[in-house]
This record gives C-alpha cells, sequence and structure tokens, in this order.
C-alpha cells in the first residue's frame, strides 16, 4: 500500500503541494488527472521520493524517508515526463540500466522480454538517439519494466510511477502501453501515472486522483471523478460526460468550444 498523510511540498520558494492525503493499494492503476500545473508531476516526483516534502508517505508500512536508494530502486520504477541521454548508449544499454538499478543486473535475458512487451523486438543494437521521440519513449518504459520486472518479490509489490508516458505514442501504442501496466497491476503490483487524456485515464485506471492547485479535488472511481462536477472546476471550462453499456466506460467531451471563441 502506498500512503501519503499531509503531504506538502515546494519548488523553490513556491508552494506546489498543500496538505494532500492519498492512497493507492497493489494489484490497480491510479491514474493522477488535473490541468497543466496543478502539481501532479510535483506528486509524483514526491511519492518517488525524488523532491523534498513534508508530511509522510509510506511504501508497503515503510516511510519513504527511511528507504536507502538501493532499497527505493528496488521497490518502485519511475518514468519521468522527459528522460535525455548525451551519450551514444544502444537500446539494449538503455534497458540494462533498469537491471542495474534494481536487483536483477545478471537477468540479461530482461532486456529483450522487456523490448518485446513494447513492440521493440529487433532494436536492441539501434542507437537510442536516432530513435523517434515515440521510439525513445517505449525504450524507457522498457528500461524502468526491467527495472521491477516481477511485479511481486518475497511478497512485497512493487511499483511503477510514470509521468505521461503516452504523451508522444500513437494510439496503437498508447494502447499497448496500457495493456501492460494492466497486467503488470492484475499480477499485484501497483501503478499511479499521470496522464492529460481522460478517456484513456477512464478507460484504464481503478482509481483516479484529481489534482488542482496542488490540493486532491476528488479521488474515487472513475466514474465518480470523470463523471463529476469538480472535473469541470478544475479544469475551467465546461465538460460533459457520458456514459456507453458496460464496465469503465465513461467517456468526456469538452463543451462550449465554439461560444468561448466567439
Amino acid at each position: 500500500m502506498l500512503t501519503n498523510r499531509s503531504l506538502h511540498a515546494s519548488l523553490g520558494r513556491t508552494a506546489v503541494l498543500h496538505g494532500i492525503t492519498t492512497s493507492a493499494a497493489p494489484g490497480r492503476i491510479v491514474a493522477v488527472i488535473g490541468p497543466n500545473g496543478s502539481g501532479k508531476t510535483t506528486l509524483l516526483r514526491a511519492i518517488s521520493g525524488d523532491v523534498a516534502y513534508d508530511g509522510r508517505i509510506a511504501l508497503d508500512g515503510a516511510d519513504l524517508a527511511d528507504l536507502k536508494p538501493w532499497e527505493l530502486a528496488a521497490r518502485r520504477g519511475v518514468l519521468p515526463q522527459a528522460a535525455t541521454l548525451a551519450f551514444p548508449f544502444t537500446v539494449a544499454e538503455v534497458v540494462r540500466l533498469g537491471l542495474t538499478s534494481g536487483t536483477q543486473a545478471d537477468r540479461s535475458d530482461l532486456i529483450g522480454r522487456a523490448l518485446a512487451e513494447v513492440d521493440l523486438t529487433g532494436f536492441s543494437g539501434r542507437y537510442y538517439q536516432e530513435l523517434s521521440g515515440g521510439q525513445q519513449a517505449r525504450v524507457q518504459l522498457a528500461r524502468v519494466r526491467a527495472q521491477v520486472w516481477d511485479p511481486v518479490v518475497a511478497g512485497r509489490p512493487r511499483w511503477l510511477f510514470l509521468d505521461e508516458p503516452v504523451a508522444a505514442l500513437d494510439i496503437a501504442h498508447q494502447i499497448g502501453v496500457m495493456r501492460v501496466l494492466r497486467r503488470f497491476a492484475d499480477a499485484g503490483g501497483g501503478v499511479v501515472i499521470v496522464l492529460h487524456d481522460l478517456n484513456l485515464a477512464a478507460m484504464v485506471a481503478d482509481d483516479v486522483w484529481l489534482i488542482h492547485d496542488g490540493l486532491l479535488l476528488d479521488a474515487g472511481s472513475p466514474a465518480r471523478v470523470i463523471g463529476g462536477s469538480a472535473l469541470a472546476e478544475a479544469y475551467g471550462c465546461p465538460i460533459v460526460a457520458n456514459r456507453l453499456p458496460g464496465p469503465q466506460a465513461t467517456f468526456v467531451l469538452p463543451h462550449g468550444l465554439w461560444a468561448a471563441a466567439g
């Protein structure tokens, strides 16, 4: 279980998070949504242990502040919004970085398996910098997956913390990534993912956190949060939620576009 209690965080002199309390369970996917600048990335960085914070964050009962870097690396993989490399690494070398960050440095077989999972079989020898933006994004996901390949180790769940991992991907590969995350969660791992695509969040998430101005505006099922009135308040524009028959069938459409333009 991931729990955050009265979480505050600042970037420089600017307070970004203001007392957020949330929890996420293994075996589920949490989508973090909200407008630009609302604090989603800072929240993800805080629960990843990558930014200073006040309050308490516990990962499977362990206080995050007490975990050593190597212990964190063994428990969770983090995919930031942007990952740049200045050296001419091959794709295989980038994915291997995930192995050396985790606890399976001798599992070279995971390089090919992780690349196959993101539809990049045969790319091992290619230079990372020669790939398209979408291909690079999938290589980075393969790196993170290699780091925490097994969703559960010794009875303890592992976690994926992902910041907009599908922003550069076409729709087919977006769906492919979501399937990777669903399999990880269904096998007992935990997933927290920042998404801008509300319909994708509604489709894949078990739970949704709506962040606005550094506050947790709403939390719950996609039908509740994405189908609720708080969504329009957070984004500052009319949004109408609709529902199709079947599970996870909530979808949204922005309204008032032409009226606003006039």
